[in-house]
């Protein structure tokens, strides 16, 4: 529970991770294609598609569990929505496996991890927002000043 031993995954890591995906499927189609073609015939137009690439992003935002449309009612609403931290999802917890310590608060969340903006019902302590000063380091460790 403690916020020194847990990595954030920014939504950059996410979307870059989907890319390399399609990136991969991509290789694999043009690999095939060059094997099966006539070298002479061969161009960059023939052999390259993107769709493997558009697909797993697309699948990214409109499949995945962490993928929502941004709260705009009012410029607050919205940063707040963009300084979420979720420990749902792939590579995360659930909501049944979660017991009360992990979303009770604990000492290292002060001052990284508003400790009171957090929603009712299941989703209780599994669902918050950053401090006012807090940041994500470029290894995914939670700072604060």
């Amino acid at each position: 529970d403690h916020f020194g031993n847990r990595r954030a995954r920014t939504v950059g890591e996410l979307i870059q991770n989907q890319i390399r995906v399609g990136l991969s499927r991509m290789e694999r189609v043009v690999r095939e294609r060059m094997t099966t073609q006539d070298v002479e015939a061969i161009t960059p137009q023939t052999l390259i598609n993107i769709r493997p690439v558009v697909a797993a992003i697309k699948e990214f935002f409109g499949t995945s569990q962490l993928s929502q449309f941004m709260d705009q009612n009012n410029p607050l609403s919205g940063l707040t929505h963009k300084r979420r931290l979720n420990a749902l999802g792939p590579g995360g917890l659930s909501r049944e496996r979660a017991g009360l310590e992990v979303r009770d608060v604990h000492p290292s969340h002060y001052g990284r991890m508003c400790p009171i903006e957090t929603p009712e019902g299941p989703n209780i302590g599994l669902i918050g927002s950053l401090s006012v000063y807090a940041r994500v380091n470029p290894f995914g460790f939670i700072e604060t000043p």
